[in-house]
């Protein structure tokens, strides 16, 4: 079992100097903290893995492709997402700073990604 703050994840995560801090990898999922700063531009692409995000703090907007067209929902504190694997999405209008908690099953297979 493992205990964790946010607020020491956030840290780790500033210090890094990347947008996005894997804290945990497991056999069957991997999990990190993903910041995003008002007005910032979402780069990431689609994953291979499914994925949850929950928004732990922060206000904007989120889009995902879809065969149809786009699926646009706001996102605010609270907020929980699913993404399916190979699914196109991301962040936009980001109007305060987005901490995003992001859990991937199974582990993402890159760790250098910015979620």
């Amino acid at each position: 079992m493992s205990t964790l703050r946010v607020s020491t994840l956030l840290q780790r995560q500033k210090e890094s100097g990347k947008p996005y801090l894997e804290f945990l990898r497991a056999k069957h999922m991997s999990a990190g903290i993903y910041v995003l700063q008002a007005g910032a531009t979402d780069h990431q692409q689609a994953h291979a893995e499914d994925e949850i995000y929950y928004v732990v703090q922060g206000r904007g907007g989120f889009s995902r492709m879809t065969v149809a067209g786009t699926d646009e929902q706001p996102v605010e504190q609270g907020t929980v997402l699913f993404v399916a694997a190979g699914m196109e999405h991301r962040f936009h209008d980001i109007t305060e700073e987005l901490v995003l908690l992001v859990c991937f099953a199974p582990p993402e297979a890159s760790t250098e990604s910015e979620s």
